[in-house]
């Protein structure tokens, strides 16, 4: 296998992560997102998305989408199970995962890429050019305060975002909060459940992935 990876892509890391928490040790190759690299024909080639991560099988099947990764990882290397270990646990961990996503992640890229002046006429990725709105950027920062809130909430119910065992609800979470530094997003003092639930899951030697 090899990972075409980006060191500061929150999605490229969130596959790192995953691999890390697996035990894997994947050869990766660089895409230098900050000189458009992701554009240029020879990665093209590879992704026509021109996003990154990309994982190249053994085969040559090349699998796009951080998620669609991990979870082809989670099928070939089920131990440790980060995706739940039956019907159930699955389903709430993937909705929980798909919640981070959305209502967090989401959120941020909103904010980051319609706020940055580095992604002029860029606000959006892959291979379109979209104009930056500033509207958008405010929007981004609201909508995270509120996921902010929504995790504290969870995480005053719930060891971990998924449930009792640390999953990828909890990756996806992780790199969402430490994305949120671009927009000067951060865990407020009166959220102790998540400054709790940060502390353990920064802790664990996979974070530095």
């Amino acid at each position: 296998m090899l990972l075409y990876d980006f060191k500061m892509a929150p999605n490229a890391r969130r596959v790192r992560v995953f691999a890390a928490e697996k035990g894997l040790d994947i050869p990766m190759q660089e895409v230098d997102l900050g000189n458009r690299a992701q554009l240029g024909a020879d990665y093209l080639a590879v992704n026509p998305m021109g996003e990154v991560p990309a994982l190249v099988l053994d085969d040559g099947t090349v699998l796009t989408e951080s998620t669609a990764i991990c979870r082809y990882l989670e099928e070939v290397y089920p131990d440790p199970p980060l995706c739940g270990r039956n019907p159930l646990e699955r389903a709430q961990m993937m909705m929980w995962d798909r919640r981070v996503e959305q209502h967090g992640f989401a959120a941020v890229a909103e904010g980051f890429r319609n706020g940055n002046p580095f992604f002029k006429d860029r606000s959006v990725t892959g291979t379109t050019d979209f104009a930056q709105l500033p509207e958008l950027a405010e929007r981004g920062k609201q909508r995270f305060a509120n996921f902010l809130e929504l995790m504290e909430q969870r995480l005053g119910e719930s060891e971990f975002v998924g449930g009792d065992r640390f999953s990828i609800a909890d990756i996806t979470a992780l790199i969402t909060i430490d994305f949120a530094r671009t927009i000067k997003g951060a865990i407020g003092e009166h959220q102790p459940n998540l400054k709790r639930w940060y502390g353990a899951v920064n802790g664990r030697p996979s974070a530095k992935a």
